[in-house]
């Protein structure tokens, strides 16, 4: 799995130019799947998004989680993430999965960090062209991929 993580103090999916879900301060994250991506993926990763200390304490610090801050978190599906740019100009998704197994694990991966972070989570529509708005506050944005877990 791979992820974007945007800080935000605002963040909107629409889909046909009506409002389908928004949160105030949070996280944005787009979430790629891939074939071999498992469920010790979606453990590993609703974890250290939950624990992830990038907002400010009172000192301007951060040192502070989503769930510290009472925070929102609005995951969006992005197959685009797996693209393969080594050849040509136009990108490859052939590691990006196929909706019958990448819609199980949206779903499994936005139910346990729901549990996990204990946090509102609000999503877009898995498949749908969707008009993704937001203000990244920092601007923050880091990338996690699970395959990584060692960097």
């Amino acid at each position: 799995m791979r992820i974007v993580i945007q800080r935000v103090s605002e963040a909107s999916v629409s889909i046909n130019k009506t409002l389908y879900s928004a949160i105030g301060n949070g996280l944005l994250i787009l979430l790629g799947i891939e074939d071999s991506d498992t469920s010790d993926d979606i453990e590993w990763l609703s974890g250290k998004i939950s624990r992830l200390r990038i907002f400010d304490d009172e000192e301007g610090v951060m040192n502070q989680s989503v769930a510290d801050v009472q925070g929102e978190i609005l995951v969006v599906s992005q197959f685009t993430l797996h693209a393969n740019t080594k050849k040509g100009n136009r990108p490859s998704y052939i590691r990006a999965s196929k909706p019958d197994f990448s819609i199980p694990m949206y779903e499994k991966f936005v139910a346990k960090l729901k549990t996990v972070s204990n946090c509102i989570i609000k999503t877009g529509e898995f498949g749908a062209m969707m008009d993704v708005a937001l203000i990244n506050d920092g601007p923050v944005t880091i990338i996690i991929d699970s395959k990584n877990k060692d960097f």
